[in-house]
């Protein structure tokens, strides 16, 4: 399902509507700060998923 403009446009209005012309930059820059929190833990993830089973048994066996 996609989202044409009209849809946005609503979607904006109703946000106007509820939180206030006030409110709109401290609501979309904490979505901003949420959506780059998920991003570095997508990452974060990615990189602990790229080391290899083998790789794994070599950092264990070099701690003991």
């Amino acid at each position: 399902m996609q989202l044409g403009p009209l849809e946005l446009g609503l979607i904006l209005l109703i946000v106007l509507l509820i939180f206030g012309a006030g409110k709109l930059p401290e609501v979309f820059r904490s979505m901003g700060e949420g959506i780059r929190e998920f991003r570095q833990a997508a990452s974060a993830d990615d990189k602990d998923e790229e080391k290899t089973p083998a790789d794994a048994a070599n950092s264990q066996q070099a701690s003991k």
